[in-house]
């Protein structure tokens, strides 16, 4: 437990992380690779790149800083945290290399006058109290999966058992296991991780679940991104019959059980999750609101597929949107996703329960019209494929 001293002191520290928080992180993630290089390779270097990592690590220090004496209130945010680590396998051998970097990196920005011997006393605390925290929630969840039928720990080695084009950038990989077994059941809206070797390096990634649960494979459907080191080497070196090793399913944006009609709602890549979101919607009986948004018709990936099941199914209404509508099949509408667009495609009542997810502007976007709306916040969910940022 933290004494009152060490939580008057964290406290006391929030108008400096509100200030200066983003350069702290900054040269914690320095400081962090330097000493620690073996850690790299559970870190997405192009996050690293645009700051975003930075950014969304900077928020959540700053949030447990302000909730220091309530951490109740951080519930939804260590829930997220969690499920990210399960998926990369993060274990308690990592955390005193992520605390020293840490302390260090507040000693070194902060200076001596400001980051004194009683400073880094409270944060060291306060970071052991955290570590807790997430190693205990983190251990239940391996324990989950180690118990689960099919689960297992660790990393585990699949085959490559089909690979196929979406669109014009995305392709679908379904994975089997190398050794027979079952594998675990998901959540629908649930990632795996994924662990390969480019370029003689470890990386770590995660992706969505693409394709209903059926107990015997995975899929997942990925974007080629210019620049990606591990997508582009999915798409360029993974075919059949090769092996890579998965990580067990993992996630907190999942489908929860309704009678609400659901409207599911995505941007691009942002489909994937939807799909096996979609199948459980349709099995449960649920009416359905399918609204994609696409640059134009080479790149939407699974239009045939949404069409048949809509064909398939009167309780299945689907509207798709183009910002530029001269390639492929003809959408709905020609432009971007707007209140206006949703206003029409949305059911009348605003009782629905709304998943949301893309690039972070469609999602502030959807996040703003469906506020204006009337649709209850309380029932909108949205995932990031990255680091989480602000959408308000």
């Amino acid at each position: 437990m933290l004494s009152a001293e060490h939580r008057a002191i964290v406290t006391a520290t929030v108008p400096i992380l509100e200030q200066g928080g983003e350069a702290l992180t900054r040269h914690f993630y320095q400081k962090l690779f330097r000493e620690y290089p073996e850690v790299m390779s559970y870190f997405n270097q192009a996050h690293q790149h645009s700051g975003n990592q930075q950014r969304a690590l900077a928020n959540a220090v700053l949030m447990y800083a302000k909730n220091i004496e309530r951490l109740e209130a951080l519930g939804g945010l260590v829930n997220t945290i969690v499920a990210k680590h399960v998926s990369l396998q993060i274990l308690p051998e990592h955390y005193p290399k992520v605390g020293a970097a840490l302390l260090g990196a507040i000693r070194e920005v902060l200076g001596a006058e400001v980051a004194t011997d009683a400073v880094i006393e409270a944060w060291g605390a306060a970071y052991g109290q955290l570590a807790q925290i997430l190693i205990g929630a983190e251990g239940a969840a391996y324990e989950n999966q180690k118990q689960t039928a099919g689960g297992w720990n660790g990393l585990r080695r699949f085959v490559v058992a089909r690979k196929r084009p979406e669109s014009e950038e995305i392709s679908s990989f379904v994975f089997r296991p190398e050794d027979g077994q079952p594998v675990m059941g998901f959540a629908p809206g649930q990632y795996i991780g994924i662990r390969v070797v480019v370029d003689g390096q470890e990386q770590r990634r995660q992706y969505s679940l693409s394709a209903e649960d059926n107990g015997k494979t995975y899929q997942i459907s990925v974007k080629r991104e210019p620049g990606g080191k591990v997508s582009n080497f999915l798409h360029d070196q993974v075919n059949e019959g090769d092996v890579v090793e998965l990580i067990p399913p993992s996630g907190v944006f999942t489908l929860a059980e309704s009678a609400r009609p659901v409207v599911l709602i995505s941007g691009g890549v942002g489909i994937t999750p939807t799909l096996a979101m979609l199948s459980s919607a349709l099995n449960a009986g649920r009416d359905i609101h399918f609204i994609h948004a696409a640059r134009h018709g080479g790149v939407h990936a699974f239009r045939d597929h949404v069409d048949q099941l809509a064909a398939n199914s009167k309780r299945l209404q689907r509207r798709y949107i183009y910002a530029d509508g001269g390639q492929g099949h003809a959408p709905d509408a020609v432009g971007l996703l707007d209140t206006a667009k949703l206003a029409q495609w949305l059911p009348e009542s605003r009782d629905v329960d709304v998943y949301y997810l893309g690039p972070v502007g469609f999602m502030k976007s959807v996040k703003q019209s469906l506020r204006e709306l009337g649709v209850p916040e309380s029932q909108t969910f949205c995932e990031f494929f990255g680091p989480a940022e602000a959408l308000d």
